[in-house]
């Protein structure tokens, strides 16, 4: 009688080790993100590498090839990257981008994936169904790789803001025409497909934008017993927008993000720690999905697919995403400097490759070899636009590294006294620096009550001068409150000099 294979039981001892081996994990990862900040590689290299080196053909000899698994995981990773880019978007530098965003993510996809998938068919011999496939995958742009890079290059806020909106407008339509083309049978009609498009991000932008309003009239009117509530509430709103989205046929993915929009323009309590809560998760989520699609890929298994992926990805580069922007853009009327940064701005990320295990779940005939052009598309073509998006923008002048870094304020209600305690942190950029109290000018009904400075307080005269690294202490009384923050970010960006009257404490760009 053959002997039955006993199943150790889980114990606290595979615990500890399984949390040992994650925190390792992590820990690399965080020196990943010091080493990709003063090297210039993009970070999501990095964390790719990691899971290489983990899986089968790495040190760690871990085998994955569970394809649902990731993209299941993917999407829950990428609800909280695009939930962190909403809230750090600013509505009044993404509004005037909108129009030309929501070209771009439906206009420009169809032609991105029509180029695309002709030179994939044409020029590498891929079935049409395959061309289309890969075609679709590759239009998306990654929220995780625009976001992280945008942050550190100063460009225009219209620039940003169609760069921004674009990455969490366009996975809606590239998410449905990659379901269309992996599904067995004939592919709908392309008038079908545009109306399924339509619809689901109407669903998905109303169910959005009510539940952002409803979550930031509830946090604004009901005081919770910690600050620290006050982060979770804020994404679990964020979460609970993507799932309503989703079960109501919508695109879950654009009411995350405009839900989370809604939110970070809603002048919330404790705003400064929800966004730290926020960016947190934001790289957490990074992290764990690019070392797990790096578990999911086999090296050995890229070597034939290298060079289709080069071409089409030159393609892609070179022909479909400067015609889409030109095509898309053509009603706005943009300086061609600004035309050709969108053009070589368009990265690919996690989010094409999370999109490519759509084809391998659906048992699409080649899904491995489109996971792998994928896969060597986005690693080939990140390492060359990442770096030198930087190097482009100061060569097309679009870079302003003088523009002063914003304040950063906190807010916490006193309930009893109808008023708020502002929580001021002056940033080294910040054109505040030199000003004396008394030329803050705030409104009445709103005072100065402390100053931070080297780890000591004191309540500082109308002729003290406030300095880098100091943090404030400001009362405002509740009708005064709106107006004394903007006017302390006015200081901020203006200096002493910064006009009062009519002032609304937003940087404006001619």
């Amino acid at each position: 009688m053959a002997s039955r294979r006993k199943e150790r039981p889980l114990t606290v001892h595979h615990l500890n080790q399984l949390l040992l081996v994650c925190s390792l994990v992590l820990l690399v990862a965080v020196a990943a993100v010091r080493i990709s900040s003063r090297s210039g590689l993009p970070s999501l290299l990095l964390y790719l590498g990691i899971g290489i080196a983990m899986g089968q053909d790495g040190v760690g000899d871990v085998h994955f090839d569970n394809a649902e698994l990731t993209q299941v995981i993917g999407y829950a990773a990428l609800v909280v990257i695009l939930a962190e880019g909403g809230l750090g978007t600013k509505w009044k530098e993404i509004k005037p981008a909108l129009p030309m965003a929501a070209v771009l993510s439906t206009l420009g996809v169809a032609v991105s994936v029509g180029v695309t998938a002709a030179g994939a068919h044409y020029l590498v011999g891929l079935e049409w169904r395959q061309a289309l496939i890969i075609g679709a995958v590759v239009s998306s742009t990654d929220a995780a790789a625009v976001f992280s890079v945008l942050r550190k290059v100063p460009l225009p806020s219209r620039v940003t803001g169609v760069l921004e909106a674009e990455s969490g407008f366009n996975d809606a339509p590239v998410v449905i025409l990659v379901v269309a083309f992996s599904t067995a049978g004939p592919v709908d009609d392309w008038y079908v497909l545009l109306g399924k498009i339509a619809l689901e991000l109407a669903i998905g932008a109303a169910i959005g934008l009510a539940v952002g309003w409803l979550g930031a009239y509830g946090l604004r009117h009901v005081a919770l017993p910690a600050s620290g509530l006050y982060p979770i509430a804020v994404m679990a709103i964020a979460v609970a927008a993507y799932a309503a989205g989703a079960m109501a046929h919508g695109s879950g993915f654009l009411a995350v993000y405009l839900a989370s929009m809604v939110l970070g323009n809603a002048r919330l309590p404790h705003w400064p720690a929800t966004r730290g809560f926020a960016e947190g998760l934001g790289w957490l989520a990074q992290i764990g999905m690019f070392v797990l699609l790096g578990l999911l890929v086999t090296p050995h298994d890229l070597l034939d697919d290298t060079w289709p992926a080069i071409i089409i990805g030159l393609v892609l580069t070179v022909v479909a995403r400067p015609l889409e922007v030109v095509v898309s853009l053509l009603p706005f009327r943009l300086p061609w400097q600004e035309k050709a940064l969108l053009s070589w701005a368009g990265l690919r990320g996690a989010v094409p490759i999370i999109l490519a295990t759509i084809p391998m779940v659906s048992g699409v005939e080649d899904s491995q070899r489109i996971f792998n052009i994928v896969f060597v598309l986005v690693v080939v073509y990140t390492l060359i636009q990442g770096p030198t998006l930087p190097w482009l923008a100061r060569k097309l002048r679009l870079g302003d590294s003088s523009e002063a870094a914003d304040l950063g304020i906190e807010s916490a209600p006193l309930e009893r006294l109808q008023g708020h305690l502002l929580s001021v942190a002056i940033p080294k950029e910040s054109r505040m620096h030199g000003v004396e109290v008394g030329e803050l000018r705030l409104p009445p009904g709103s005072a100065v009550t402390l100053v931070v400075r080297d780890g000591e307080s004191f309540v500082p005269m109308p002729t003290t001068v406030l300095r880098r690294g100091d943090e404030l202490l400001v009362v405002a009384t509740d009708p005064v409150r709106d107006a004394a923050e903007k006017r302390l970010r006015a200081v901020g960006h203006g200096g002493k000099l910064a006009s009062w009257l009519g002032t609304d404490g937003e940087k404006h760009q001619s």
